[in-house]
Parts: structure tokens; sequence; C-alpha cells
């Protein structure tokens, strides 16, 4: 019994897969580096969304109890009570729906309070991609001071 002629002809020949790979092969050469280009934004406003709703936590901390989360008992404050002195009265928390969120880089929040560049506040800051202070571009620090 002999295959029909139609049935030999289903399928891809090896020059029709090669075409295909170069095409996908050029086409991800081209876009590639303009979506990993709007990645590295996206990661910084991220941050600064991020930083935007952490404060709006931290203000309705301030309301409830009179004061931010001191250094020592950083962000956590908002979603457990505080241990360590000063331990406030009036808690109402979790002030967070979820556990305080990492940075985009996977690191976690610097707080500092009372801040430096916000002496009545506190200071919010992610050391952005390269993980140090300062730096350009991607590299650059999101604070809730700028």
């Amino acid at each position: 019994m002999r295959p029909s002629r139609v049935a030999r002809r289903s399928g891809f020949t090896l020059i029709e897969l090669l075409v295909v790979i170069v095409v996908i092969g050029l086409l991800a050469g081209l876009v590639g580096p303009r979506i990993m280009g709007r990645v590295s934004e996206a990661k910084s406003a991220t941050a600064r969304t991020q930083i935007e709703l952490l404060a709006t936590a931290l203000d309705n901390y301030r309301l409830d109890t009179g004061s931010y989360p001191t250094t020592d008992q950083g962000l956590d404050a908002l979603q457990a009570r505080p241990t360590r002195e000063p331990v406030p009265s009036n808690w109402a928390g979790p002030y967070l729906q979820k556990a305080v969120p990492a940075d985009p880089w996977g690191r976690p929040y610097n707080y500092m309070s009372p801040g430096e560049h916000n002496a009545a506040g506190y200071d919010l800051w992610s050391l952005g991609r390269d993980g140090q202070p300062g730096g350009d571009g991607d590299d650059a620090d999101v604070t809730n001071w700028r």
C-alpha cells in the first residue's frame, strides 16, 4: 500500500524551518533591545509607585499613632504592631493589605525616621538597579524627597 501524494507532502522542509528561525532571530534582534530599555523604565516607575503607596500607609500610621515608625521599627510596623519602643497604643493596622514589598530589583526599601531630607517626617528610598547610593539612569536612586 502506497501513501497518497497528499500525505507525503504534509509537513515542513528543513529549508522552510530554517527560514522561519532566521526571521524570528532577526525580529528578536531588532525588537529585543527596544523592549529591554522599557523594562528598566518600568522598574523605576514601579519603585516610584510603591514608594507612594508606602507613603500613604505611613501617613495612615501617623494619623492613628501620632508619629511615624522609628527607624528601628521600620516598615514592618505597617504590617504588625511594633514591639520596640515606643510601642504605639493606638495602632490600628495592618496598614498594608500584603507584606511590605521588595523594590523591583529584589532588595528591601530603605527607611529612616526622622529623615535626613525630611526632618519632620521620614526618608524612604530604593538604591536602584546597581544597589549603590547615587547613580544615573537605571542606576539612579528612587526617593520620596525628589
